[in-house]
């Protein structure tokens, strides 16, 4: 058996593009998807006409619904090749305000199901800001389920599980960057792979925090540089992978352990933590790695995103 088959036994392995055709080889069960995942998909020759249509029939319409239909003409052809669901995001320009980010979701929702596809096999992506998170649990209540992106931190973890979201994505790899980069020439890659990986390190203290006080959200590993960082989270709920790496774990038999169980985390002795508004905004004020990355992966996302409206242009 080879790893992708064992991790598949252990965790819902995800595919982590926007690159349709590269999904049904490795059979995952959901995909996500992104601005800077879409701007790389329809600069490709098989995807460009996706662009092309959008702008033609909805161009008069604005720049944010040739976006929306866009993005929903990605997640339709996704969900041909997937049997659950997709996510899809939000404009990261609207992180910050949680009434637009409301109304954007339900714009996005109400084109799926005007393709026939059901609420149920959509997850909305918003960035893990104070605003986003209020939006979500929101969503949540109306029946439209959330997937709260640009996580990094435990206090995101614990806000996200107070508001009820379905899923968390927290950034295995981009923790681990910024660890590495502050480390400097100290960085020892060997000392911090694995289990001591920083970004493997924080997946693990939220989904055993989550397992051991029952909070239902589900928790995605994601961001991954390496195939080190997925095996050392084999047991979590899911996994969002790349291609790249789904291809590396498909091409490789070594033995694969079982590296998170829900019910050791309920033997754990963990406190529960919660969070007002301003204890959570003193928390990522504490967390320089959190709030860097944060606002950093919304600026290369709205960039993203600007330079798809060019493309559109």
């Amino acid at each position: 058996m080879n790893q992708l088959d064992a991790l598949k036994q252990l965790t819902t392995v995800v595919a982590d593009t926007g690159d349709f055709n590269q999904i049904a080889g490795f059979s995952p069960r959901d995909a996500t998807t992104n601005p800077s995942l879409i701007l790389k998909a329809v600069q490709k020759p098989e995807y460009a006409h996706l662009l092309q249509v959008a702008v033609a029939k909805y161009g008069a319409q604005g720049l944010d619904e040739v976006i929306n239909r866009l993005l929903v003409a990605f997640g339709c052809e996704i969900l041909k090749h997937i049997p659950g669901r997709v996510s899809t995001e939000v404009d990261a320009r609207l992180s910050f305000d949680t009434e637009a980010t409301v109304t954007r979701a339900r714009r996005i929702i109400d084109l799926y199901q005007g393709e026939g596809v059901h609420v149920d096999r959509v997850l909305i992506k918003i960035a893990s800001t104070w605003e986003g998170i209020q939006a979500a649990a929101r969503l949540e209540h109306e029946g439209i389920h959330t997937n709260l992106t640009l996580l990094f931190s435990f206090a995101q973890a614990v806000v996200c599980g107070q508001a009820k979201v379905q899923l968390i994505s927290p950034f295995v790899g981009r923790i681990y960057d910024w660890y590495k980069k502050n480390a400097g020439t100290g960085w020892d890659e060997a000392v911090m792979a694995g289990a001591s990986d920083p970004g493997v390190k924080s997946v693990r203290t939220i989904y055993n925090f989550y397992k051991k006080h029952g909070i239902a959200t589900e928790v995605m590993g994601a961001s991954f540089r390496n195939v080190g960082q997925i095996t050392a989270l084999a047991g979590c709920d899911l996994l969002t992978i790349s291609p790249d790496l789904l291809a590396q774990l498909a091409a490789t038999e070594a033995p694969l352990a079982q590296a998170l169980d829900a019910e050791a985390a309920k033997a754990m002795d963990i406190p529960f933590v919660h969070y007002d508004e301003a204890g959570f905004r003193f928390a990522m004020n504490e967390d320089a790695m959190a709030t860097e990355k944060l606002a950093e992966g919304i600026r290369a996302f709205v960039a993203d995103t600007i330079k798809l409206e060019g493309l559109m242009k």
